[in-house]
């Protein structure tokens, strides 16, 4: 995928750009995000819909249906993280209280996680909207997105 060279060691978030819930999500991880371990691009890009297919998660977009984090992109240990997997990986980059938050969580096991996952979002759109386009970060995030 391009843009590997910019990722480092950190963790490549894919998301759906026109998800209300998943861009709030997205505001919500950058603004904690202070040491900068996370980017982020949308499913709908160009950009990753090879490499989605490639991975086996078949078309792009909200067909998805899940958020997905990559650990070590383009390197041998490269490991894809679905649903609640990806969200504890997340909370745990973040600063404290946040990998508290995400051990305890997983103490759950993933089935009932990944249950709560689904619902959510099963019901996203409704609850928080559909863009009609993925908004554009702001210049001071924008070398946060791929």
């Amino acid at each position: 995928m391009n843009g590997v060279d910019d990722i480092g060691g950190r963790l490549l978030v894919i998301f759906d750009g026109h998800c209300g819930l998943c861009n709030r999500s997205v505001r919500w991880l950058l603004a904690r995000d202070l040491q900068d371990r996370l980017r982020f691009v949308a499913s709908e890009s160009a950009q990753v819909a090879e490499w989605l297919a490639l991975c086996g998660f078949g078309e792009p977009g909200p067909a998805s249906g899940t958020i997905l984090v990559v650990r070590d992109l383009g390197r041998p240990a490269e490991r894809i993280l679905a649903r609640s997997n990806a969200i504890l990986a997340l909370l745990g980059e973040l600063p404290r209280p946040w990998p508290a938050v995400a051990a305890a969580l997983g103490w759950i096991p993933r089935p009932l996680r990944d249950l709560a996952y689904r619902l959510v979002a099963r019901w996203r759109y409704s609850l928080w909207g559909r863009l009609e386009t993925c908004p554009l970060p702001t210049a001071a995030d924008r070398k946060r997105f791929l």
